[in-house]
């Protein structure tokens, strides 16, 4: 078992209660384009996804091309529903002070967003100069390129990162990249496909024992 030098945090639905407000948004910026998915057809299809493939997914469904500006209204209604301000995922913000690891956000969404929501949450102290998009390096979720990016500009190796995710894409993209994965859902299931040795999380609260274990485990394997 390897010990860990760096924790990689999702945003979206592992840092941040963004989803569900980001899944309306969405279905109500698709509504005008003749497809009227629910709120919970968005979620479970397109969380996790970069713009560029929601997009070639939207066109596929209404047979043909979006909009160009279609990404950037979107944006604008979900900017618009985060400005009430956004809940940290329960148990985040008690955590995240006494971690003894040094720890990043890597999100395929875009900067900007990232500042909004962890901003509107609370928890953008903590993170600022340690936030990673996708848009630094072209290729997002379930691409392995992201999180290669932040353990690398980290100085950590990858196969002594935790990366912490919910969704399919993200937790793809962490093993293949050769990381230590935990998958957080309060309901402690794995996505099909997702290797077994995922470990899982069912609440945040409970960070610091996995590392306490990883730890543990790692000098026992010395």
């Amino acid at each position: 078992m390897r010990g860990i030098d760096l924790i990689i945090f999702d945003c979206d639905g592992v840092l941040v209660d963004t989803e569900e407000v980001s899944s309306r948004a969405m279905a109500q910026a698709i509504a005008p384009l003749g497809w009227t998915p629910s709120w919970q057809e968005v979620h479970r299809r397109f969380t996790g996804m970069m713009v560029a493939d929601i997009v070639a997914a939207i066109e596929n469904e209404i047979g043909r091309p979006a909009p160009p500006d279609w990404p950037a209204r979107f944006r604008r209604i979900a900017s618009e529903a985060f400005a009430d301000g956004v809940a940290p995922v329960a148990g985040v913000a008690e955590i995240l002070p006494d971690l003894r690891i040094p720890f990043c956000v890597a999100s395929n969404g875009p900067r900007e967003k990232m500042a909004i929501t962890l901003g509107g949450s609370g928890l953008l102290a903590h993170f600022e100069q340690r936030m990673f998009s996708a848009y630094d390096v072209g290729r997002g979720k379930p691409a392995p390129d992201l999180f290669l990016h932040a353990a690398a500009i980290m100085g950590a190796r990858p196969s002594r990162c935790l990366v912490i995710e919910d969704s399919l894409a993200g937790l793809q993209a962490a093993h293949t990249a050769g990381m230590q994965v935990a998958c957080y859902r309060p309901d402690g299931g794995l996505p099909p496909g997702i290797p077994q040795t995922t470990h899982r999380l069912r609440a945040m609260a409970g960070v610091p024992g996995l590392l306490a274990r990883l730890t543990s485990d790692a000098a026992a394997g010395a």
